[in-house]
Order: structure tokens, then sequence, then C-alpha cells
């Protein structure tokens, strides 16, 4: 815990000592990204005709061309799929005759993190990042019980498209008793298996799942917003992966889109803890600096590079992904105060860095957190959890007025990981309350 006003080091406990920092890696990735990247940097997604156009009809393959963009939830996404309805009606195009391809070779064909465990793939948390993404390459899955104990649960997928088949044997149990639901899925495997029970009368659990290829979800995503407007696409939806007859795409696009910039996706990235943005931006990192494709490897290289000037050396930084899922990550306390007082310093970074932390008792992950003490509405700072893991890093200012940073890190307790959190509230809670 440093004084950003006078270098003071207030009080430190084994602050080089090397931890798993779960979420606190994205303090890395985003500083990273944007002393490498700016805070305008933008993704683009462009829309291609690979064949001629006569009477109506596009004698070839449309083809979707991504260069990571993770903004385009369903909502977003229906909105520029109706754009490029609109501009392949513009340029006269009524009738595909060909596929719709999604070409996701900006990055390379990897899209899971370092180390992440098998098991966590299923969720949300753990989806596979891609140039071309759509609804953060996740659907969210209903289960709702059957009328008496003994039936077979309902399920249903939203938004369509997955590509995964659904494989429950999920049954209703009585009334009352807790809903135990399971997921299971293979890495490269597009079967989701559920298990497990759910009550009689209780309202559908919801589970937000990933799907195994997220290129494929937003062409077939594409293809289905295309034909719902009113073109006819004969061709199916596809990834140019898939197929050796990939054409070529050259000349202008049908239609381009620029992502918000990343000021804006910071935001989801910090307050929510998305680890799909934290994955992209490592990788973008690798685009940047030249590499096709851009793979995670080549972007904790760049990483690395961009905050070795600062200080942190790899004596002090293991990174082996963008989001802190991985157990193989590491950094040291000392590590992260570094990083974000460099941030604070630095009038380049500093705006859009402190706007995409949570603020205590306010927002994001740290919504219900320090709320009626010193800290609510004050302390701004990144969170982080995993099994025997618990990080909270970022600023506060004392009852001085005297600014201050601070990093957490916690691994390997025995004791409840409510405890942990209730202590590390309590340490920010007195550094708001600091007076010298």
């Amino acid at each position: 815990m440093k004084s950003l006003r006078s270098g003071d080091t207030l009080y430190q406990r084994n602050a080089r000592r090397l931890l798993m920092p779960a979420s606190n890696m994205k303090i890395v990735t985003l500083a990273a990204a944007a002393e490498r990247l700016g805070w305008d940097y933008t993704y683009q997604t462009a829309l291609f005709a690979a064949g001629t156009i006569a009477d109506g009809t596009l004698r070839g393959d449309l083809v979707a061309v991504g260069s990571g963009d993770p903004s385009l939830t369903t909502a977003a996404g229906d909105a520029l799929f109706a754009e490029w309805s609109d501009a392949l009606k513009q340029a006269g195009i009524r009738t595909v005759a060909g596929r719709v391809i999604g070409d996701d070779d900006a990055f390379e064909d990897n899209g899971l993190g370092f180390g992440w465990s098998w098991d966590d793939l299923p969720d949300d948390y753990a989806a596979a990042v891609s140039a071309l993404q759509f609804n953060e390459n996740t659907v969210h899955v209903a289960i709702a019980p059957g009328p008496t104990p003994g039936d077979s649960a309902a399920v249903s997928v939203a938004p369509a498209g997955s590509g995964l088949t659904i494989v429950s044997s999920v049954t209703t149990s009585a009334s009352g008793v807790p809903i135990a639901i399971r997921t299971h899925r293979l890495p490269g495997s597009m079967r989701l298996a559920l298990t497990g029970t759910i009550a009689a009368g209780a309202p559908p659990a919801a589970l937000a799942v990933s799907v195994d290829n997220p290129t494929l979800f937003f062409a077939t995503a594409l293809r289905g917003a295309l034909i719902a407007r009113g073109i006819d696409v004969r061709g199916a939806a596809i990834d140019i992966d898939d197929i050796s007859d990939a054409p070529p795409h050259a000349g202008q696009p049908l239609a381009t889109h620029r992502s918000p910039p990343l000021s804006t996706l910071a935001l989801r990235l910090m307050k929510d803890s998305q680890n799909l943005y934290a994955e992209t931006f490592l990788k973008t990192l690798s685009a940047r600096a030249g590499a096709v494709p851009a793979t995670e490897d080549g972007g904790r290289r760049d990483a690395a590079a961009a905050l070795e000037p600062w200080g942190v050396g790899p004596d002090s930084l293991i990174q082996r992904d963008g989001s802190g899922l991985s157990r193989y990550d590491y950094v040291t306390a000392d590590a992260l105060v570094t990083i974000l007082a460099h941030v604070a310093g630095d009038e380049r970074l500093r705006g859009p860095f402190d706007a995409s932390l949570p603020i205590a008792g306010r927002d994001g992950s740290l919504v219900n957190r320090m709320k009626g003490t010193r800290a609510e509405g004050n302390a701004r700072a990144k969170t982080g959890s995993m099994s025997n893991v618990r990080g909270l890093s970022g600023y506060v200012t004392a009852a001085s007025g005297e600014p201050l940073v601070f990093s957490i890190l916690a691994n390997n307790f025995d004791v409840p990981p409510p405890a942990i959190t209730a202590t590390e509230d309590a340490i920010v809670v007195r550094l708001a309350a600091f007076e010298r």
C-alpha cells in the first residue's frame, strides 16, 4: 500500500511473493492494452461479396471478416445484421447463391486460455475467443421442471444457432428440494450434457453456457438474420477453417462495422469482470505487433514488453492468459501496485482506466461491498476470486485527502472465503479512514 502523493509505502507483507491473482490479472491486461493500443482503438468487422452480382443474385459467397470485436451481443448483433441486410439490398442483392462464411483468420484457432480447467469449459466465463464473436460466445439455457416428480425437465436454448447438441437427463424432484444441475462438455465437442434435478413448481433455472465454435455461431446468426429480413440465402453458414475452397474477397466490402473504443469496452471488462474481453485484448496486442494470426503467446510477450519499462519484470509477473482464469498466472502485489501507480501518474492512461474500475458500494463487482463506510463511493478496485484465491487491488482516498494505491492477494487459505472478503473490505475501509 502506497501513497500516490509521496510514494511512501504505508504497509507491505509478502509484497514480492508470486501469488495467483484470479481476475486481478485483468489490471495487467488492460494496462498493457491501453499503453499499446490506445483508448481510441476499435475493432472492425466487414462483409464482402465473393462473386459476381447479376439479376439480384450474388453468384458466390458472403464472407464476414472479423478482427475480434467482443461487443456484438444479441441486441447489438441484431442491429448490425439489420444494417448489413439493408447494405445487401442497396447493392442489388436479394439472393445469395452461395454460403455465409465466417473468416476468423485474424486470430489463431485455439480460443482457450493456457491452463484453463477442462471442467470450466461449458460455462460462460470460459468461453473461447475468436476473431468473429457473437453474444459473448454464449447461449442461455432455461430448464423448467415437469408437472410431477420423476418427469423429465424441459430445456430451451436462446439464441438459436449455437451448434450445441443438448443431451439432458435432468429430472423433476419433489417440491422444495434445492436445484442441483451440472453441465459437462469436453474440449472441441458440440455435445453439452445436463444432469441433475429441479424441484416441481420451481421457476426455470437459467444457465449461461459457452458455444464450441464462436465463428460458426456468428455466421449462423448472420445467415438467420439475413433470411428473416428477406434475403434468400441458399448455402449454409460455415467456418472458413472447415472448407478447402474459401473464395478470395479482395476489394471494397459491402459494409463495415466499428466497435466502441477500448475506453468503452474496458467498462464491461472491469466492472463486470468479463473474461472474454480480457482474452480478446491479449490476442489483439499480438495483432497490433503484426502477427497473423494473432496469438495468446504473442500477446503475452507484447504485454510483458509494455510493462517492463514501468518496473514490472519477469520476476514479478508470470502471465499465461488475459483474464486470470488460469491457475498458472502469478503476480506480486508489488507489481500490481506498480502498474496502478504508473497508470495514475500517466495522463494518457488514467481517466478511462479509473472509470472502468468497480466503485465500492455503487456498481460492478463491488456493488454490495463496503456500503455505509468511508470506502463507499470512494474506493475503486478490481476484484478477483476463484477456488482458494481472492484479490482486491485499486485506489482509495484517505480521510486526509491523500490518494492511496493498494493490492491485497490471498492464496491457499483454510478459512471460509467470505472471511477473506470481509478482511479485504476491512483493510480498504481502514485506509479510507487513514490520517497522518
